[in-house]
């Protein structure tokens, strides 16, 4: 996949959709009831990365306060949804300790992991960072979860929604509508090409998790060093 291509399409269709008021506002996103839970394994970015990016969320947030803004703890790459959220999953009703056996084995050795933020993009419900690797690790480690998982019996659900292949992460939602929308989009336009920073990854997380990452509802399962 051409990543710079592919986020730069993503980018322009969606704008021209925001732009039009064609855009999904997330109602979910502060109801207490909302039990939507799964697990994921995931990457968070540096300090100094999140850093950046929340100077990035404070610009935003001076003209259009009244979005959701990911705080630093929730900050996340996907590596891959293994189980996507549904309404009444739990730990119980599976054996953790297989599926970390599972991930285990399809850790490439010495993957080099590196991947560098530099720029925007979006989809019609939020903004969303470029991400990019510096070599093909990641994609490999998923492509051997998605070998070991189909030819396991545990419950998964690898690729429901999308076949995940780039290094994004989101950092806002859509939860009402848009406040001085041009002025929200120009300010995000002008971040387009903003290098936010590379870092190094020398951990994956396994975490039990809602839709949206948030701290007081992710239980870390494990961590596999790398």
């Amino acid at each position: 996949m051409d990543l710079e291509y592919h986020y730069q399409d993503l980018y322009e269709t969606s704008i021209k959709k925001i732009k039009a008021d064609d855009y999904q506002i997330d109602t979910l996103i502060h109801d207490p009831t909302d039990k939507r839970f799964g697990i994921t394994l995931l990457i968070r970015p540096s300090e100094e990365v999140k850093h950046n990016i929340q100077k990035f969320l404070k610009h935003l947030k001076t003209i259009d306060p009244n979005q959701y803004y990911y705080e630093n703890s929730d900050i996340h790459i996907t590596v891959m949804s293994i189980i996507s959220c549904y309404n009444g999953f739990n730990l119980d009703q599976i054996d953790i300790s297989k599926y970390i056996e599972v991930i285990k084995k399809s850790i490439i050795e010495q993957p080099l992991l590196e991947i560098e933020f530099k720029g925007v993009t979006a989809s019609p419900s939020c903004i969303m960072l470029k991400g990019f690797m510096k070599n093909n690790s990641l994609n490999a480690i998923r492509d051997n979860l998605r070998i070991h998982f189909k030819n396991s019996s545990l419950e998964q659900s690898l690729d429901k929604r999308y076949t995940i292949q780039t290094a994004h992460t989101t950092v806002v939602r859509f939860c009402n509508p848009l406040n001085n929308k041009t002025a929200f989009l120009t300010a995000v336009e002008s971040y387009k090409n903003y290098n936010f920073g590379t870092f190094k990854v020398d951990n994956l997380e396994l975490v039990y998790n809602d839709w949206y990452q948030k701290e007081g509802h992710v239980k870390t399962l494990f961590n596999f060093s790398i």
